[in-house]
């Protein structure tokens, strides 16, 4: 039975959030319809409306979310009605050739994630004759939504479900992208650029992995203060004066990683970061830019001279269906700050004013609370 949910869309590139109501129809084969708690306020989705992803609009915004399975279409075997859910914003089919070989972070089912199209070629979100797709096939700005079983990971009854919304994307992102991308070490020093939502848990990932200088940049001071709360050695407003730092701090020999974290990645973070690594550093590559501009510009014989490389990382390399449930162990045993990570609840109809603090640097990440 299609049922009427509220949901936040965007129509046009460089237009707002719009709340409105959708219909949204049953689940079908290997389909899960999902009544959403939480939804993360990631950056990624400012990027939609900024016209900065190639995204087919109009569509249901949020890509982080957890609540419990509603109902469930033929043939799934994953979850079933009443379980609590977080939402993986890649699929785990587990049968892939990328999921069958470890990285099910590329997992085939993931193919659509721009168009929120199902394998089939449909719709599941509608407003009137416009069909809509959510985003990352997930649209979590909605109050309920039908995904995919494999972008479902059992929740325990001990995790919050605003909480577990962040573990399904920013959390695994930021800490798999120094714990498995960069393979930070023991006594490493790592440079991260950007402490927001994604860059505080890739500094939570550094240091736990033992990095001895967790060197955060970010111009804004309250996400330079709270760097240090996730484990930052030292914090800095620009990138010449982290340079410098480094500099001093290893006599010369720079740092062996840097992160790309920022809200919007530059062609002079990329620099910068590549500038900052030594001999045989690795640059690890997580953030987006704007869609028209290339952000990694590099002459060759800046790699080539210290052998470094520059490298992408998407969901942090992490594999959902393992990470999540361990990142959860983390937090249970105060190794992994999660609680810190939310600075402010919004409603549904606050969604806008949830991004226009992200902007202004007042959050670290700001969570919808679904009202039901």
């Amino acid at each position: 039975m299609t049922i009427t949910t509220r949901a936040a869309i965007t129509r046009y590139a460089h237009s707002p959030w719009e709340v409105t109501e959708l219909q949204l129809d049953e689940p079908r084969a290997h389909e899960v319809r999902v009544k959403f708690y939480a939804a993360g306020l990631c950056h990624s989705d400012d990027h939609i409306t900024r016209g900065d992803a190639p995204v087919r609009l109009p569509v249901v915004g949020g890509h982080e979310g957890a609540g419990i399975v509603e109902s469930v279409g033929p043939h799934v075997t994953r979850v079933k009605p009443g379980d609590r859910i977080v939402c993986s914003y890649i699929p785990a089919c587990g049968k892939c050739r990328p999921c069958s070989t470890g990285h099910q972070n590329m997992c085939d089912e993931g193919k659509n994630a721009s168009t929120g199209m199902f394998s089939d070629g449909t719709f599941r979100f509608h407003d009137g004759d416009t069909d809509l797709g959510g985003f990352c096939t997930l649209g979590t700005f909605s109050q309920y939504a039908v995904v995919s079983e494999w972008a479902c990971v059992a929740l325990a009854d001990d995790i919050p479900f605003d909480i577990a919304a962040l573990v399904g994307c920013g959390v695994p992102t930021g800490w798999g992208s120094a714990v498995h991308a960069a393979e930070v070490r023991a006594g490493d020093t790592v440079v991260i650029y950007g402490a927001g939502g994604v860059g505080s848990n890739a500094v939570q990932g550094a240091r736990y992995a033992g990095a001895r200088f967790v060197v955060v940049v970010d111009p804004v001071d309250f996400k330079r203060d709270m760097a240090k709360v996730f484990g930052a050695t030292h914090t800095f407003a620009d990138a010449t004066s982290a340079h410098d730092y480094v500099v001093e701090a290893t006599w010369g020999q720079l740092a062996d990683h840097a992160i790309c974290t920022p809200g919007v990645l530059t062609e002079d973070i990329v620099n910068a970061a590549v500038q900052v690594t030594g001999k045989a550093g690795k640059v690890t590559v997580t953030a987006v830019g704007k869609l028209e501009e290339r952000a990694v510009n590099i002459p060759a014989g800046m790699l080539i001279g210290y052998q470094r490389q520059v490298r992408g990382a998407l969901f942090g390399d992490s594999n959902p269906l393992y990470d999540i449930p361990r990142l959860f162990d983390l937090y249970r045993a105060g190794d992994l700050k999660l609680d810190e990570l939310v600075t402010r609840r919004y409603s549904l109809d606050e969604i806008n004013q949830g991004y226009q603090d992200m902007l202004d640097g007042k959050n670290i990440r700001g969570v919808i609370i679904h009202e039901h």
